[in-house]
């Protein structure tokens, strides 16, 4: 297989940037709130609906945070499309969705680009995007959407069970994590990001598969369990059956209330990006509408509640934290610029042939 380059480390400015070739900005400035430049269709008269596709987590502050102060500027009525990533996206394509704007994770977001699911935005629309991180202004190109959050898929342990300090991925293949380690499955969001890390472990500046799945395949006596959802993870953690293994960030919190001593590193190698998209859906009569919105969610506003109340992880650079607010989340020009970003094209177009092998070789 012809091997290519799948990640590459996050070295741009973040901060005060204008967004190459994003078009000429709107002669009135939209400020940093977004919300305050109303659509022509939801001006006056009945509401405009706008339905957005989204998980559904974190509802109430969603609706009281993001949602309702929208509604109010600018006279819209916000319907919701709840489900995972690949439910709703489904819906999209066997078009029995009335959706105008949604959220998905980088990894299904490039699916529906390829799909040709989302409409070119505007990014003269959305003055908002000069101040989130390069990483995130447009992580899958030019013409779609942004990630409105950028976390952090590292390495959480329980320092007593393992008996060891964890600085790298290597430390995975470590004896004392023998027995008490989980994985990601290959299917899972962030199992490709593992058989990447297996292929940096080998000594592979570029992505090798052969050596990956070598790899992956040594720690195969050693895995408790290749889990498919989060929960899996922090439950077989809390009832001690493993000690570590590679987790979002976002989701330490939940063993942190389980076992109070645990770490979560990003590897000396690097910490993977785990980004969330937000895109307009191809035919929507509500595109700029959606546009805005999209502008009003990467506002210092929104972002800073989002990041206050641990719901997401923070893009827009703007914002200060303090040590206690920034705890639990990926926060920071120092910690966002050192992320290894995946190439989901690549990820997307080798997935089938990865997951056809990883059942063969790995989950045995």
């Amino acid at each position: 297989m012809k091997q290519k380059m799948l990640r590459g480390l996050i070295s741009l400015s973040v901060v005060g940037l204008a967004l190459t070739g994003c078009g000429t900005a709107p002669a009135k400035d939209q400020g940093n709130t977004g919300a305050a430049t109303a659509s022509p269709a939801g001006t006056s008269g009945e509401p405009t609906q706008l339905v957005i596709s989204t998980w559904g987590f974190s509802d109430d502050f969603f609706k009281k945070e993001v949602y309702a102060p929208f509604e109010k500027e600018h006279n819209v009525k916000i319907v919701l499309e709840i489900g995972n990533n690949s439910e709703r996206l489904n819906k999209v394509k066997q078009g029995s969705s009335k959706v105008d704007l949604i959220y998905l994770s980088d990894y299904y977001a490039q699916q529906g680009i390829e799909a040709g699911l989302f409409e070119k935005i505007d990014r003269s629309r959305i003055p908002n995007l000069k101040d989130i991180y390069d990483i995130a202004k447009a992580p899958l190109g030019e013409d779609y959407g942004p990630a409105y959050t950028v976390g952090r898929f590292g390495i959480a342990y329980n320092p007593k069970a393992v008996g060891k300090e964890i600085t790298s991925w290597s430390d995975l293949w470590s004896p004392e994590l023998s027995k008490k380690l989980t994985l990601p499955n290959i299917t899972s969001t962030t199992g490709p990001m593992v058989l990447d890390a297996a292929s940096l472990v080998s000594g592979n500046a570029k992505f090798n598969e052969d050596q990956a799945f070598t790899k992956v395949k040594e720690l195969n006596k050693g895995v408790v369990k290749y889990y498919g959802q989060t929960s899996e993870f922090v439950n077989m953690f809390a009832q001690g059956e493993i000690a570590a293994g590679p987790i979002m960030e976002m989701y330490v919190k939940d063993l942190k209330a389980a076992v109070p001593d645990t770490k979560f590193i990003s590897p000396k190698e690097g910490a993977y990006a785990v980004m969330n998209t937000v895109n307009v859906i191809k035919g929507s009569k509500n595109k700029q509408l959606a546009e805005d919105f999209i502008n009003w969610h990467l506002s210092k506003e929104v972002q800073e509640k989002s990041a206050k109340a641990k719901v997401d992880s923070p893009v827009n650079t703007t914002l200060q934290l303090s040590a206690d607010e920034a705890q639990g989340i990926t926060y920071g020009a120092d910690v966002v610029n050192k992320l290894i970003k995946m190439d989901m094209k690549f990820v997307n177009e080798h997935l089938k042939s990865w997951i056809d092998r990883w059942n063969k070789e790995v989950a045995q």
